[in-house]
């Protein structure tokens, strides 16, 4: 026989999740919250998922809901733990993920007063929430119609801003007496709003006098009709569409390598590939020379396409246009002129000239990270989700052609605290295969988000490991520092490997140290079997910065030699 918390709140609290379709919850160990995880699992409909770390558990939920585009929840005992979602929580509000946060509590008499494991819950993630609510207690006058409407309120406002939500549930004990059966709640009368939008005459106008229309993407889901729209756009080169990899977006006369192109603009260049007209779509954009590029620019008009952010990010926004991408595209292409503009021309002739550089210096290059990553864009199957960790990862990912891969990676903040737990959040909820492609000290870093019982077998990790955050070789500054300085305090330079960690949490483990045997073992390594598989590919012992400044030397025309040169 089924028992199920007595607890009035958490009654309702589950009755209006399951009413909205919330029926994934994560939950992690502790006694305040046990109403919570004896109900939710106890429940028919729902899906409890046990993830120790609360940290971890955030992450999983955000990958949850990257997965299946509906809202998950996360619930957590009293105290630190609560404090543990946070950086989950500003990854799901930079990237409208949808988090439906729930975190028991003292009761509020109790805070400040030093009881064990309270601190000041209400309201905590408000600066990277959607809203903040606190339940009352069951003993408390007018409770149950109090606790309905703000569970209500919480949960539509969740879905209607695709992003975290915050619910305190302050819990007194006892705090495990239970029913066997459960009370009939009214009916919901669902109240989220759907914003219509009109396309402003004066963007037609602007499009149609623009000759120089650049289209910039950024982070956002794979969107069949938002590639078909932009692929109708191009399709007789009216204009230039830049993307990166987690855009998501195929198409052949899509520039889909931003950083191959534009890495060493001169000030002239600046101005010759310049728009009049900006169009920016979804969220952050990986490429810092874009960004520069456009700073300088100062295009004449700059629109950003988004539901929810409108960020200045080029200081020329000019129209913040309030609704999806698809919207808009679909409306304005009702109206606009379709014509060849040379400007198209310009930047095909810059892509002929760089694509054609680029390959030869791939085929220069052996075993390093810049190699790797090439050898893996050519051998990942086509049906397998990637999730890049940051730093190094998503900006080696940007170089080389996933054409047929959904991508993800965590842009919100650009951490690399909770690579690993989301990967494998999202792995737990799709039904194809996911490869997270990490660096090591991403994958270190958040080793507990292998610690949950769920992950599937056809899961893949792809370490590359070169033996510190290479990141703060690559990028310029920290070469400024001391090298012992910046060797043991920024790069963290380390030994370490996954082999026991791999067997530790039930994976397979393979390790790669030369470039004879990492091509035949990637072969391999997509291949089914009973077992989720790791591969760790250490190169520490070459010098992956050096290689990678050479490429873009080399794309810049210059001379340069490579640690194979020698050797051909």
């Amino acid at each position: 026989m089924k028992k199920f918390s007595s607890k009035r709140s958490i009654q309702v609290l589950a009755h209006i999740m399951k009413e909205y379709g919330i029926l994934n919850v994560v939950i992690s160990p502790g006694s305040r919250n046990a109403p919570l995880a004896i109900h939710f699992g106890e429940m028919d409909e729902m899906n409890s998922y046990s993830i120790v770390d609360e940290r971890s558990g955030a992450f999983v939920a955000l990958g949850m809901a990257q997965s299946t585009k509906m809202p998950v929840a996360v619930t957590c005992t009293s105290g630190s733990a609560s404090a543990n979602y946070y950086p989950a929580v500003t990854e799901a509000f930079y990237q409208n993920v949808p988090i439906l946060v729930l975190t028991a509590d003292r009761p509020t008499d109790y805070v400040d007063i030093f009881d064990g494991q309270t601190i000041r819950q209400k309201d905590l993630y408000q600066l990277h929430s959607y809203g903040d609510f606190q339940l009352m207690e069951d003993d408390r006058d007018g409770s149950e119609d109090y606790n309905f409407q703000t569970v209500k309120k919480a949960v539509e406002l969740c879905i209607e801003k695709q992003g975290p939500v915050h619910i305190n549930i302050p819990l007194s004990e006892p705090l495990y007496d239970l029913v066997t059966e459960l009370p009939t709640f009214p009916s919901i009368e669902k109240t989220i709003q759907k914003r219509p939008y009109d396309l402003p005459p004066n963007l037609v106008a602007d499009w149609n006098i623009s000759k120089r229309i650049l289209i910039l993407v950024g982070t956002r889901a794979y969107s069949e009709e938002l590639q078909a729209q932009l692929s109708q756009l191009v399709k007789n080169h009216s204009v230039v569409v830049l993307c990166e990899a987690n855009s998501n977006l195929h198409h052949e006369k899509f520039f889909r390598h931003i950083d191959r192109y534009i890495y060493n603009f001169s000030d002239e260049d600046f101005k010759i590939y310049a728009p009049d007209l900006l169009i920016t779509v979804g969220q952050n954009v990986v490429s810092k020379k874009v960004k520069q590029f456009l700073r300088k620019s100062q295009p004449k008009n700059h629109w950003h396409i988004d539901e929810f952010w409108q960020p200045d990010t080029y200081f020329c926004l000019t129209q913040k246009v309030e609704t999806k991408a698809e919207v808009f595209f679909g409306k304005l292409l009702n109206h606009i002129k379709l014509e060849p503009q040379p400007y198209y021309n310009l930047w095909d002739v810059l892509r002929d000239k760089k694509d054609a550089k680029h390959k030869e210096y791939v085929n220069r290059t052996g075993f390093s990270d810049f190699n790797l990553f090439w050898l893996i864009s050519q051998k990942v199957p086509a049906n397998f989700n990637i999730h890049f960790s940051n730093s190094s990862a998503i900006r080696y990912a940007q170089l080389f052609d996933f054409n047929q891969n959904k991508i993800y990676c965590n842009r919100g903040t650009s951490g690399i605290d909770g690579s690993t737990s989301t990967a494998m959040g999202f792995a737990i909820k799709n039904e194809n295969p996911t490869l997270l492609v990490t660096g090591d000290l991403s994958f270190f870093y958040d080793i507990n988000g292998l610690w949950n019982q769920y992950i599937p077998p056809y899961t893949r990790i792809i370490i590359f490991n070169n033996g510190e955050g290479n990141i703060f070789k690559i990028i310029p500054g920290p070469d400024k520092a001391n090298s012992n300085i910046l060797d043991e305090f920024i790069a963290t330079t380390h030994q370490k490997n996954a082999e026991h960690l791999a067997k530790h949490f039930g994976f397979e483990y393979i390790k790669v140290e030369d470039d004879n045997t990492v091509e035949r073992v990637l072969d391999n390594f997509f291949n089914p079997d009973v077992q989720p598989k790791i591969l760790e590919v250490c190169t520490q012992a070459v010098e992956n910065a050096e290689v990678l400044r050479s490429y873009f030397d080399f794309l810049s025309g210059k001379d340069v030699k490579t640690p194979w040169d020698a050797d051909n």
